[in-house]
């Protein structure tokens, strides 16, 4: 059997990144809108769903509070929230993506507030949970810790000293820790959690090891991995090679390679070509998330947090071992994927799928890595309607696909936005082999290979 999943795993990576970008069903697609139509196919239909509430119009939007929490001295998370005349709702929570904060969730919050009580954190040293003190403003510095205007200190930097922030480091154990805490002390009950990218990370680790805070989880995108150095608890010995593993007061003796890094990091250049790269639609409005990040990037604490983030160790679980446990939990997943990730290429969704079978998988195309600022009437309706059918226990069939069965099918899922119409594909696949052959659907020998290797797998599965 391990046989058995090694090859499908290397099977199906072939697949997912031969195939790339090519067009699924008879709909062109360009920019979200529809471009015309080369054919008919009675296995895809269309669906209309609602668009996002319009303030311009006069719809009624959930109002979105801004507020803070001091988790620990020094440590104050700042989070939004909306809907919390929501009594009878369950508690939904999103969690962001590296670089972003509660921000980024804007349209979730205005939307799915108007029916949840709704949360959404900045990690800390991200967004505006960044220090509000210097961790080393006791210490006696040598030279100057100018940064890179040469007009402000620099927090974070400094030889040995003593330092409110001593052993802080921004890891991914610290983000999962530090949402534990927030669900306990500010939800005060247990949560649906959905996360972006890091944040989906993140999730599952919390529900690993805390699932009787979590109710399920939505992975937007999630990252399979995250944190360059070894764990210390993991690997002793060789952690031991690296002397430096994120902690305050970062040492003097890197700083100039901090500098040279977060220039080109925080560059308004870098960050615009990386939006264009994450965002397939370019006519996705970002010029407001554009101008938050780089606000964030001129905070004097901004530059330490990176190098802590970018130099703090692996987590103590790695990603398979918290695909396991949440197995074993029995927690509730669903997936929900931007086909056009350059990052985070559906394959890693459907890698988490083979460790969860029972995880509902939605492919969305156009979309990228942040499918939830990019199409966001898609994903809000997928989280309404998933969370409803887990309420329910499964009486409320899944969005979309509710008589799916086993299979999977694609739907042209249509919305108007700002007036405009826009039309995407959702691919729904509720088992691994169905993902398999929509790969095969879109190249000219499909099912002739589909046919062969299905009846290959059947041959092996009676040796």
């Amino acid at each position: 059997m391990e046989l058995a999943a090694c090859l499908l795993g290397i099977f199906i990576r072939i697949i997912g990144e031969g195939v790339g970008h090519s067009v699924v069903g008879e709909t062109h697609i360009l920019n979200g809108e529809e471009n015309g139509v080369i054919g008919s196919s009675p296995s895809v239909s269309k669906v209309v769903i609602p668009g996002l509430p319009d303030e311009e119009s006069g719809d009624i939007v959930a109002p979105v509070r801004s507020c803070f929490w001091e988790w620990k001295p020094n440590l104050t998370v700042h989070y939004e929230t909306s809907g919390t005349e929501n009594v009878n709702s369950p508690p939904i929570l999103f969690l962001p993506g590296f670089g972003v904060g509660s921000f980024h969730y804007e349209k979730q919050l205005k939307d799915l507030g108007r029916r949840y009580r709704a949360w959404a954190v900045d990690f800390l040293g991200q967004g505006m949970s960044l220090p509000r003190d210097d961790p080393t403003s006791q210490c006696n510095k040598v030279g100057n810790a100018n940064d890179l205007d040469g007009e402000t200190d620099m927090w974070g930097f400094g030889n040995e000293c003593e330092t409110w922030a001593e052993d802080l480091v921004f890891s991914v154990d610290l983000w999962q820790e530090q949402v534990r805490y927030f669900v306990e002390e500010v939800v005060k009950e247990p949560v649906y959690i959905i996360g972006n990218s890091l944040g989906g990370f993140v999730a599952l680790y919390l529900a690993a090891l805390h699932p009787e805070l979590v109710k399920g989880v939505i992975l937007l995108n999630a990252t399979p991995f995250w944190g360059l150095l070894p764990n210390p608890e993991r690997s002793p010995r060789f952690s031991r090679l690296f002397p430096w593993s994120g902690t305050f007061p970062l040492p003097y003796n890197i700083k100039k390679l901090i500098e040279i890094l977060w220039q080109k990091f925080s560059d308004p250049l870098t960050i615009a070509g990386i939006l264009r790269q994450v965002y397939v639609d370019h006519s996705i409005k970002v010029d407001g998330l554009f101008s938050r990040i780089v606000e964030t990037t001129k905070h004097p604490a901004a530059a330490a947090s990176f190098a802590s983030i970018m130099f703090a160790p692996q987590g103590r679980m790695n990603f398979n071992e918290i695909l396991s446990r949440c197995q074993i939990n029995e927690t509730a997943v669903c997936l929900v994927y931007g086909k056009d990730d350059p990052w985070v290429r559906p394959i890693w969704g459907l890698q988490v799928k083979w460790k969860l079978p029972n995880a509902p998988y939605y492919e969305i195309s156009p979309a990228g890595h942040c499918p939830h600022d990019e199409v966001p009437e898609v994903v809000n309706h997928v989280v309404h309607g998933w969370i409803q059918s887990v309420e329910s226990n499964g009486s409320v069939g899944l969005p979309f696909f509710a008589a799916a069965g086993d299979g999977g099918t694609t739907k042209r899922v249509e919305f108007s936005r700002k007036g405009v119409k826009k039309l995407v594909e959702v691919r729904f696949n509720n088992t691994i082999w169905n993902w398999v052959k929509s790969r095969f659907d879109s190249l000219p020998f499909s099912k002739l290979s589909f046919d062969i290797l299905a009846k290959g797998t059947n041959r092996f599965k009676k040796c």
